[in-house]
């Protein structure tokens, strides 16, 4: 699975370098961070719309969409999926209380 993960976060920096008229990824990247941001919202709400109307298929697109989109975001914020990944497995095994308490006392 994480395989995918890799050639999207690939495909996401090859399109950093295409033009935007011609790219999706590329326009998204053109019109700054606002624009994704504003993506990931509208991808968010379609997705609890989505989830609210019990429609699994439906879910699943809109899940795959926020996903694309917050990897679009990862990308231009020079990050990939692999910080996320990571991030995860560090957390795997710890309670989410345990988790949520540690990050309170380091901020």
């Amino acid at each position: 699975m994480n395989t995918i993960l890799s050639r999207l976060d690939q495909e996401l920096e090859a399109r950093k370098k295409q033009d935007p008229d011609s790219s999706y990824v590329a326009s998204l990247y053109d019109k700054g961070l606002e624009k994704i941001l504003k993506k990931i919202a509208e991808e968010s709400l379609e997705t609890a719309m989505a989830a609210k109307d019990g429609d699994n298929q439906h879910l699943v697109y809109e899940i795959a969409d926020l996903w694309f989109h917050t990897l679009i975001l990862l990308s231009y914020q020079g990050l990939s999926s692999n910080e996320v990944l990571n991030e995860l497995e560090r957390r795997f095994g710890v309670s989410g209380h345990t988790e949520k308490a540690q990050r309170q006392s380091t901020d």
